[in-house]
């Protein structure tokens, strides 16, 4: 597990018998009794510990959603028996604890986390069935159905760039096929080859609602639509399954194709330990239990001669999963401390950028630098990591041969081809989920929005996943986000937000936001070598706006600290961004028509926030402006204003300003559009008008 036990309890040694995790068929593609014999054993192993987790929950002495794998075993174990533990990858679904058990870890590290106790692998940061082992490529599931199928798509493809022949299972239930993350990775696997297995577990019910009030037709004909191969199967038919699962494998790992496999199971418990199940006939419940495919098969095996063995075996993991449940409830409860140190990853793996660089847009360390937009200087960045970073890997929508809606990624493919500058469909959910995987996994994307508005369609993955990864895993997700954002350019409203508060809002994401040429090439450097995942925004009116000199600059780091562009005593002016120039020229006027000069500070980095020096500033001046392009309503601004006033608050010699767009849509004509941002005009009037009632 990633995120290791703070304390130690001895856990009974894990019995000789569950040692055995692979099965691997032979020639003639059938399992033999061995084979049989194992799966069963790792099935009932799974059934004894997900009762006594269900016990305990009805006791009171375990918390939180509690779910059972019951009527699945026969589809998760054979499955995780069969896969490359060392180069495969997987995501399992709450129903996939014989999956977590065949693939690492103690049974008492699974037990504690549901428990939720200091012996947890996540130390209690993350729900009862949502852990993994990102180390060992199980990337954990999160309660958004079928937005983990995405990461294995990524997680697979890192291992094959690593010359790993590796395949991935991704899970997912007869309710999650209903989502549009669904179509977006079946489609984006299909069309990058990627070898990955869809698995459908479809048990008849999405909570509680039947299929016929979740799709028409059947799942498994979806295949054909993505061009991949589909399979149907029914989990009574262990020894046949068994053969197909092999061939899927083994099909997929040659000719790096996805597949479709539909498995009918069973709804023998509810979607969790709380659901009663009163909305299924209980003469369907009854029926169902005489299909439950774990008896049947053991009473299979018992007429093939093997009861005695299959009791002692019994036996032996009952009393296993007994004496562990009992030694986990020795751990003491979760500390708190150190939570918030977690939330970001420790960056421990800087590139070592070499100077100077072979690139498009030459940026050496000499007297004259060359002179460069600031699209350019995005570019030569992207150039330079690309060159020397061979973990590095572009992708997004017409990146590669159009060059990008912005011509920011232009001339990149014809240097470094299609497998690191990869065109993706509109899939942008699915497009973060593949690239999560892939920088789990050890390597580095940077992922373009075509602007900044389209990736709220990727809301999820970005902020519930990507954003939270290391804190419930301790994975390092090392992933850049280009926003090219903010107005000006008379694109409307869906092309011209400035969407930094929802971003700032969620922990675990980083945000820069430059304001020149240098600091756009610093700022994706720096961002490149974060191991989190970082929201570069990038306002596109100073795509070619401005043009200076840019070098590589070996302080590039110094973008996480605000920058100071003036010096004055009268008031401290933080923003950020295009408003930059705007506050910059206010500020001239203002010095040079009233003769009071300002503390300009560029904020640059938006999280996590370094107020150091502008607290101390306002400390000094006892008046702040904040200028940002984004809207006032629960904006940025009203956290920069707070965080610096209530440190400050005794120090004021006036209320602060706040200088932000209006609260509504961005309009598209030109003239509504200048009257709904900040610019020259309207800063200088509002700070005029500030300053003489003050």
């Amino acid at each position: 597990m990633s995120i290791k036990s703070t304390t130690h309890v001895a856990y009974p040694e894990t019995p000789e018998i569950l040692s055995h995790r692979d099965i691997r068929l032979g020639d003639d593609g059938k399992p033999t009794d061995e084979d049989l014999l194992l799966t069963y054993r790792w099935m009932a192993y799974s059934r004894f510990a997900d009762m006594r987790i269900l016990e305990l929950f009805r006791q009171g002495r375990m918390k939180g959603t509690v779910t059972c794998s019951d009527g699945n075993e026969g589809l998760v174990a054979p499955l995780a028996l069969m896969m490359d533990k060392s180069i495969d990858c997987v995501s399992w679904t709450h129903r996939g604890l014989p999956g977590h058990l065949v693939w690492s870890g103690h049974l008492g590290d699974h037990i504690s986390q549901y428990l939720g106790n200091a012996g947890s692998p996540t130390q209690g940061r993350e729900g009862n069935a949502h852990h993994g082992d990102p180390a060992n490529r199980s990337y954990p599931m999160i309660s958004h159905l079928g937005k983990m199928s995405s990461n294995v798509m990524g997680g697979t493809d890192s291992q094959r760039r690593k010359g790993h022949k590796a395949v991935g299972v991704t899970f997912f239930g007869d309710g999650g096929s209903s989502t549009g993350e669904i179509h977006e990775a079946m489609n984006l696997a299909s069309v990058l080859n990627l070898p990955v297995i869809f698995v459908v577990e479809n048990n008849k019910y999405a909570y509680s609602t039947p299929l016929d009030e979740q799709y028409a037709g059947k799942l498994v004909d979806r295949a054909i639509g993505y061009g991949m191969k589909g399979i149907e199967l029914d989990v009574a038919n262990i020894e046949e399954n068994m053969k197909v699962f092999w061939d899927a494998i083994e099909e997929t790992r040659a000719t790096s194709r996805p597949m479709l496999i539909e498995m009918h199971s069973l709804r023998l418990r509810g979607h969790a330990g709380y659901d009663t199940c009163d909305y299924i006939d209980p003469a369907q419940t009854a029926e169902w239990e005489k299909q439950d495919a774990l008896p049947n098969f053991r009473a299979r095996l018992v007429e093939k001669g093997y009861g005695e063995h299959l009791d002692a075996e019994d036996a032996l993991l009952k009393f296993f999963v007994n004496e562990t449940v009992a030694k986990a409830f020795e751990h003491p409860p979760c500390d708190p401390a150190g939570l918030i140190e977690d939330v970001y990853s420790p960056t421990t793996t800087p590139v070592d950028w070499s100077t100077p660089p072979s690139t498009q847009y030459p940026v050496p360390d000499t007297s004259a630098p060359p002179v460069l937009t600031y699209a350019q200087a995005i570019n030569a960045a992207l150039d330079k990591i690309l060159a020397e970073s061979p973990e590095s890997l572009v992708m997004g929508q017409d990146i590669a041969d159009y060059g990008g809606p912005f011509k920011v990624t232009e001339d990149l493919l014809q240097k470094y081809g299609r497998t690191r500058i990869l065109n993706t469909p509109i899939c942008e959910s699915a497009m973060v989920g593949y690239a999560t995987g892939l920088a789990v996994n050890g390597h580095r994307p940077i992922v373009e929005f075509q602007f900044a508005d389209f990736a709220t369609d990727a809301t999820t993955q970005i902020c519930l996943n990507a954003g939270t990864y290391h804190f419930r895993s301790g994975a390092k997700a090392p992933l850049v986000f280009r926003f090219p954002c903010g107005g000006g350019l008379t694109f409307g409203s869906f092309h011209s937000q400035d969407l930094e508060a929802l971003y700032t809002h969620i922990p675990g994401l980083k945000l820069l936001y430059p304001s020149t040429p240098q600091d756009a090439y610093n700022a994706l450097l720096a961002a490149y070598e974060d191991d989190n995942p970082v929201c570069l925004f990038e306002h596109k009116k100073l795509y070619r706006l401005l043009k200076t000199p840019v070098s590589f600059d070996p302080n590039y780091k110094s973008v996480w600290q605000p920058a100071l562009r003036r010096s004055g005593d009268f008031a401290t002016v933080v923003t950020y961004g295009e408003m930059t120039l705007h506050a910059n020229e206010a500020c001239q006027y203002l010095e040079h028509e009233y003769d009071h000069s300002f503390d300009l500070f560029d904020l640059r980095c938006l999280a996590p926030l370094k107020l150091d020096v502008i607290q101390a500033s306002v400390a000094r001046t006892g008046r702040l402006v904040v200028i940002t392009e984004s809207r006032g309503n629960a904006g940025f601004s009203a956290e920069l204003v707070s965080s610096i006033t209530e440190k400050n608050f005794y120090n004021m010699e006036a209320p602060p300003l706040r200088i932000t767009s209006k609260d509504m849509p961005v309009p598209f004509a030109s003239e509504l559009e200048a009257d709904y941002r900040p610019n020259k005009e309207s800063i200088l009037n509002q700070m005029i008008d500030w300053i003489e009632g003050a």
